[in-house]
């Protein structure tokens, strides 16, 4: 599968020949599922608690007496019947991760890359983005005709991209990806994916051993 390498400004440089092990393998829908459930996952604070009766400050003296009062028996104030007492099966602090194989984790990336194929544009490098302007951005994100949500998938570090994170971090709609960082949530995500020439090669690399 080959796609058109545009610079910037919507015209085209040349073609790239996209790896068929990464970007046209059989999407594994399972395997996607179980990575982005993961990733949510992993995410998660877990550190959502509530205190128990054996927990809760007070409660130590007897309420009432056992017999004659009418109402019913009470040992504590702390029962969970009671306003400020224990709370019965509450939260407690937790690991929500889990870990998937290195193989499985590189099959539901390729799946991803692979089902949202037909969205991505590959870009020479952003070498034209000359100063750390948001309209410089703006437009490049025109004359490259995608829209809604885009991820752009390029090494913001490398001296052609040298501008990028600071005219793209204001656009909202615009989320900037190191290809290391390459994940299943943000591909499923994206409307419309962006990548480098140099990002499409490291990401072929890593995902081809």
């Amino acid at each position: 599968m080959s796609k058109e390498i545009l610079n910037t400004n919507g015209e085209k440089l040349g073609e790239i020949t996209l790896e068929k092990a990464v970007f046209e393998v059989e999407p594994n829908i399972h395997v996607m599922h179980l990575a982005l459930r993961r990733q949510l996952n992993n995410g998660r604070q877990g550190t959502a608690c509530a205190k128990t009766r054996a927990e809760v400050s007070g409660g130590g003296k007897k309420p009432w007496k056992q017999k004659g009062t009418g109402r019913a028996r009470a040992g504590s104030l702390r029962s969970p019947l009671f306003a400020g007492g224990g709370v019965i099966f509450g939260p407690k602090p937790r690991d929500f991760s889990f870990s998937m194989p290195q193989k499985a984790r590189k099959l539901a990336l390729k799946s991803a890359l692979s089902s949202r194929e037909a969205q991505i544009v590959v870009v020479k490098d952003f070498s034209t983005i000359a100063e750390p302007k948001t309209k410089l951005m703006v437009s490049a994100i025109k004359s490259l005709k995608v829209e809604g949500k885009i991820l752009v998938v390029a090494d913001y570090r490398a001296e052609e991209n040298k501008n990028l994170l600071l005219s793209a971090r204001n656009i909202p709609s615009v989320k900037l990806l190191l290809p290391c960082n390459l994940n299943v949530k943000d591909l499923l995500d994206a409307d419309s994916i962006v990548m480098t020439e140099a990002a499409v090669a490291e990401i072929t690399e890593r995902l081809s051993k």
